[in-house]
This record gives C-alpha cells, structure tokens and sequence, in this order.
C-alpha cells in the first residue's frame, strides 16, 4: 500500500527536478486525478503556476510562454479526454520548435480499458508530434523509483531544448490517496539525479571552405530569411550580406526588418515585387542561402519552384527538413556559426549591380504601397498596418494571427528602427489558440503586448480571455471584424458564388462587445484611424486587456488590395525599364 509519504517524495521529486532542469513555470487545468502535482506544484517557492480552466486554451498560453522566453515550460492536466485539449497547441510546438513538457496525470494499469470514467488511452497519444514519450511508474517505496522519476524529468526536459527544441510527454499514472502531505514538502530534500549537456553544431571546415569557394563566385545571390528568434544572428546574417552584395529577403518573423541594425541590404516588399512573373526572368538569381522556417509569402515559394536549376541551401541548426520546394540541399550546423565562419573566408565583393537592381525595386514598391491616397475605403485593412507602424511604440511585442493578418503585415510593414518582436503561430499555420498565445507572451514579457487577429481566430479563443482576466494580464487587442474568413475571398473557390457563403465566408454576425462584457475587458469600436489613434494613446495607461474592434468589408477589400499590387508591379517595370 503506497502511503502519503511515499507519493509525496515521489511528486516532490518530480518538480524539483523540474526547477533543477531549468522549468520555472508551469501551467495547470485543475482536475482530480493531476492533485498529487498540482497541490506540490502551487506549494513550491521555486515554481511559478498559471491556472487555465481549459486545456486547448492551457496549451497554447504555454506555447507563448516557452516562445518568448526560449525555454520549456510545463503543462498538467488530469486524465481523459482533458489531454486530447493539447492536442492542437502540441502539433503547433512540434512544428515551430517550442519546448513544452506535457505532464498529463492517468488513471494505474488496473483501472485502464475496463471501463473506467476519465481513463482513456493515454500512451502514446500525440504520436510523432512529441519529441519523446514516456508512461511513467506509479508512485512506489521501492528505493529506485525516485531515481526512475528523476531520470525522465531530466531526459525529458533534455530532449525537448535538444536542438531541434520541441514538445515531450511524461504519463503519470497515480492510484488513490491522491491528497499529498504538504505539511513535509519544504523539508523533503532531493538533490538532482543527473545532468545532460549537450552543444550546438559547428561546420566542418572543409565544407566552409567548399560554400566560400562557390559563393565568391556568384554575382546574382540572395539570403531568405524565414522565422528565426535569435538577436545574435541579426548581426551576424547582415554582416554575411554585406560582404556578398547578397540581398536579403526577410521574412517579419525572421524579425531583421525591426531595431537599430543596418537595413541597407535587406528587402522588406520582395512578396510584391515577385507577384510579377514578368520581373521573374530579371530578377532570377544563381545562389541561395536560406535560414529559419520558409517564409510566409506565396510568390516567393513560386519563385523558387520555378528555378529548380538555382543552388539552394538550407542551413538549420535544428536537423529538420524545411524545404518544401523539394529543391534545396541542407547543411546542420550552427546559423551564427555558419555566418561568422562563412564571412571570415571571403572577400568583399565589389560589384553592387545586382544589390542596386534589387534595392531599386524595393524602393519603388515601398513609395507606392503604401500611399493609401487613392484608396477610397477609409477602412481598408492594409492601412492598418501602416497606422500601426505609426503608433506602436518604440518597443514591443506583436502577435500576429494566421490567414490575412500575417500575409498583410509581409505586404504592408515596412522596416522600422522600432524594436517590434515579431510572433504569429506559423508551425502549422493554424487559427486556433491565437489569444491564448498572445497572452502567453505577456505574461513572459515587461514589454507591452499587442494581437492583431481577424474575427473567426479570435471566435475560435475567446475562452483565452479568461486567462488574461485571472492572472491580470496586459494586452491590446486589434480585432479586424470583415465577418468571415477573408482569406478565401483571395483563392479559387471565390469563383464558386452558390456555396461560397456558406462554406467559406462563413459570416458569424457576431456582436463582440458582448463578449467583452462577459468577460470584463475594456472594449471600443472604431470608425476612422483618427479614432484608432486616439485611442492608442488611452490604452498606453491602461492595464488588463483592451479589446479594439476594426470593422472592415471583406467584400471590397480583394479589388481593392490587387488594384494596388497592379499598380505597384507597372510602376517597378517603368523604373526598372521592363
């Protein structure tokens, strides 16, 4: 028979190896069968707890936890379907590379497939989306079960800041008494069981000097940049492009078109200018070097399935396959490595025609972008990405939703010396858990937070707003109401006017401001940028989370965004005399 005493130090041992592997938060949907944790959890001075009632919403909040800080961050939950909730926020830290250790509590062996309430088949559930599983051993006096315990808490966390960093899952099966003696948790003393180092990838040489002696070479180069967090490889990418007159195609996430650094080499509007397949063969280059995820904008992926014959390679310190062009062969190793070692062997290359032609270009569609002079629909969504460029202030943090939002801010935000860190959820590319990742970052960051989102991704976390409100946390929300999912007004099933309502619009009609009240958050509607204007400089002094709805029209907005493009691509053809 397991006693209090023998599941306490079994628990205790958990989150203190926990802390000792560098986990400091952790964020609990409380249930029955997770109590053991959750009350030693709520109990430690070392640990910091978030409580979110539901657990999709529970995942994506530590999913923005572990994104701004770069390290993992736990999750609990009891047993059942209340680990399936994961699910989503697990796929999406798979794919973007965010380490969580999910902790999910279960139902012992005797009590599993007899038909036993909350007891599901919890092994393995998350399949190839986690780095690592384990279905732990129930709470037991034999000596050795408390260095078991250790073990996995400290390989788990391991595997998942392993580059490439990533999702874990410990099962933990508990029988009843579930009730820990909290009255011994500060005396229990559990020294660390063991450590694992490990260090990052560093080229060879041999193969250095290879890419130094093909590069020198090349006259017609480019660098992609995708989404990386790393404030060291802003330097050292830019440095790298400089010497090799290579422009620089940054993605926001990749987050270089943001701060104080040299921006001479790098092209903010290349989603534009390549819209135009007549400026393809002119602008075609011979060599490239790509870093981070594959950027969000479509004409760029377009533009390099077209040219299967130009060099590409992929560097990634985390030894995934990030190249859906099929085109592109991969180098693991270290990115700031990778540059430093790569600019240390050349030359500096002498010859600008290729960066100027490049440059000219972008300097071009940036003039004409973003005149909004002719632009009839005071409310058109592009401009709020040139307000916001205006108004956000010098630092901060913005989340940005998927579909339209992110696609936007690749068209319409310009480089700025403002230090904005740049989020959006782009592993899978998802609409859920938007609000909750949002959140997540604030609560992880002093700086103010802002979410831009469109109305069926906020519909989709509205239960996120709970979190915010309990924990008290700070965050302004642009919320683009176009009723519906403005997006498909952009693809082919446009074309398809007797079901495209339905099944694509999909207009809600929803009042937000009620939702506002529900759950207590301060709310305003605005009609004209004046009014956004204003109110910016109201929430600047508000706490809790500020809720500004931007109603837009959908409907006009896809004339109106490709009149632009058209007329942004014949302007870059008179300068570029195509």
């Amino acid at each position: 028979m397991v006693n209090n005493l023998h599941l306490t130090e079994y628990v205790v041992a958990i989150v203190q190896q926990l802390i000792d592997s560098g986990v400091s938060e952790v964020v609990i949907s409380p249930g029955s069968r997770s109590t053991p944790l959750a009350l030693v959890m709520a109990e430690h001075p070392n640990i910091k707890t978030y409580i979110n009632i539901d657990e999709r919403s529970a995942g994506f909040f530590a999913l923005g936890l572990a994104k701004k800080q770069k390290k993992p961050v736990a999750l609990l939950c009891t047993s059942g379907t209340a680990s399936a909730n994961y699910f989503p926020a697990i796929i999406e830290a798979y794919y973007a590379r965010v380490p969580l250790i999910i902790l999910t509590a279960d139902r012992p062996h005797e009590l599993r497939d007899v038909g036993a309430p909350q007891a599901i088949d919890q092994i393995q559930i998350y399949g190839k989306y986690v780095k690592w599983s384990v279905d732990a051993l129930i709470p037991d006096n034999e000596p050795f079960v408390l260095d078991y315990v250790k073990n996995i808490v400290t390989r788990g966390v391991f595997e998942a800041t392993k580059s490439p960093f990533g999702p874990i899952h410990i099962n933990l099966p508990f029988r009843e008494p579930l009730v820990p003696d909290l009255s011994v948790v500060h005396q229990l003393k559990t020294d660390p069981k063991v450590s694992i180092n490990s260090s990052k990838t560093v080229l060879d040489e041999g193969i250095i000097h290879q890419i130094a002696k093909q590069v020198q070479k090349v006259k017609k180069g480019l660098i992609i940049c995708g989404e990386i967090y790393d404030q060291h490889f802003i330097n050292n990418v830019v440095a790298l492009a400089k010497k090799l007159k290579f422009p620089i195609l940054a993605d926001p996430l990749s987050q270089l078109r943001f701060g104080e650094h040299n921006k001479e080499m790098i092209i903010d509007t290349y989603d534009t200018i390549l819209k135009d397949d007549s400026l393809h063969t002119l602008l075609k280059p011979e060599y490239i070097i790509r870093f981070g995820a594959m950027p969000v904008s479509k004409s760029l992926f377009l533009f390099l399935k077209k040219y299967p014959d130009v060099k590409q390679i992929v560097i990634d310190s985390g030894t995934g396959f990030r190249d859906p062009t099929l085109y592109a062969d991969h180098i693991y190793c270290d990115e700031n490595s990778f540059c430093q070692m790569l600019s240390e062997k050349l030359e500096v290359n002498m010859d600008e025609e290729w960066y100027k032609l490049w440059s000219k270009a972008n300097n071009v569609a940036q003039t004409h972008l973003f005149d909004m002079r002719e632009i009839k629909d005071d409310l058109f969504e592009g401009k709020l990405y040139i307000e916001l460029q205006k108004i956000l202030p010098n630092e901060c943090n913005l989340m940005v939703g998927n579909s339209m939002p992110i696609r936007d801010v690749d068209t319409f935000f310009r480089c700025s010396e403002k230090k904005v860190h740049f989020y959006s959820n782009r592993g899978a590319n998802g609409i859920d858990g938007v609000v909750s990742t949002a959140l997540g970052i604030s609560a992880a960051s002093d700086l103010p937070t802002y979410l831009v989102i469109g109305d069926l991704s906020f519909y989709h976390d509205l239960n996120g707003l709970l979190t915010g409100k309990l924990h008290e946390l700070n965050l302004t929300i642009f919320l683009i109401n176009n009723n519906g999912g403005g997006i498909f007004s952009f693809l082919p099933q446009a074309k398809e006017k007797k079901h495209f309502e339905d099944l694509f619009g999909t207009p809600t009609n929803i009042c937000f401001e009620h939702a506002a009240k529900m759950f207590n958050i301060q709310y305003s509607k605005i009609k004209t940028w004046d009014e956004l204007r204003l109110k910016m400089n109201e929430v600047k002094y508000q706490k809790g989370i500020n809720l500004i709805e931007i109603p837009t029209n959908r409907h006009s907005r896809v004339d109106i965004h490709r009149n632009i493009i058209q007329s942004v691509s014949q302007e870059i053809r008179k300068e570029l005399g195509i």
